[in-house]
C-alpha cells in the first residue's frame, strides 16, 4: 500500500509540475487520469519495491541533481569546444570497469554517460563499459570514476 500511495503522490506532483494547469476542470481531469493509472498499476500488480524504489528517493534525487549539473557543465564545454579556433576533437574509445553490482545500476551508469554531451556508451559487458569520448579530457573525466561512484547503490531493492 505504501508503494501505491508513493506512486500516487509522485504522479500527482509530476503531472502538476509538467502541465502547469490550475483550472479546476483540468485539475480534476488530471486527478481522474492519475487515479486510473494507479488503479491499473495495482490491478496489474506491477507496483512493488523494484518498480517504485521508495527506499532510494533521497539518493536518486541527489544523483539527479548531480547528473543535471554534469549535463549542464558538459553542454558548456561542448559549446566552448565547438566555438574555439583550436579544435581539441580527438575521438577515442575507452573501456572503464564499473563498480555497479546490479544490471540496473550498470544501465543507469551507461545512460548517464550517454546523457552527458561528448560521450556515448557503446556496450556494457560484465563489469566493463565501452565508451566513445570526444577528446582526452572527457575520457579522463569518465575514467576518474566520479559518475560511477555517485550512481545510487542498491537500485534493485536488495538490502
Amino acid at each position: 500500500m505504501k508503494h501505491l500511495t508513493s506512486l500516487l503522490i509522485v504522479l500527482t506532483v509530476l503531472w502538476w509540475v509538467l502541465s502547469g494547469y490550475t483550472k479546476p476542470l483540468l485539475l480534476s481531469l488530471g486527478a481522474v487520469s492519475i487515479l486510473f493509472t494507479v488503479f491499473l498499476a495495482h490491478r496489474m500488480d506491477v507496483v512493488d519495491e523494484e518498480s517504485h524504489p521508495m527506499h532510494m528517493s533521497r539518493d536518486l534525487l541527489r544523483y539527479w541533481v548531480y547528473l543535471l549539473g554534469e549535463i549542464i557543465s558538459s553542454n558548456v564545454n561542448m559549446v566552448k569546444l565547438i566555438l574555439s579556433r583550436d579544435s581539441d576533437i580527438d575521438p577515442r574509445v575507452i573501456h572503464v570497469n564499473t563498480r555497479q553490482d546490479s544490471n540496473l545500476g550498470k544501465v543507469v551508469f551507461g545512460n548517464s554517460i550517454t546523457l552527458t554531451p561528448g560521450t556515448v556508451t557503446m556496450d556494457i559487458r560484465g563489469d566493463e563499459v565501452e565508451i566513445h569520448a570526444l577528446n582526452a579530457t572527457i575520457a579522463a573525466d569518465i575514467q576518474g570514476g566520479e559518475m560511477d561512484r555517485r550512481v545510487p547503490g542498491n537500485i534493485e531493492g536488495e538490502t
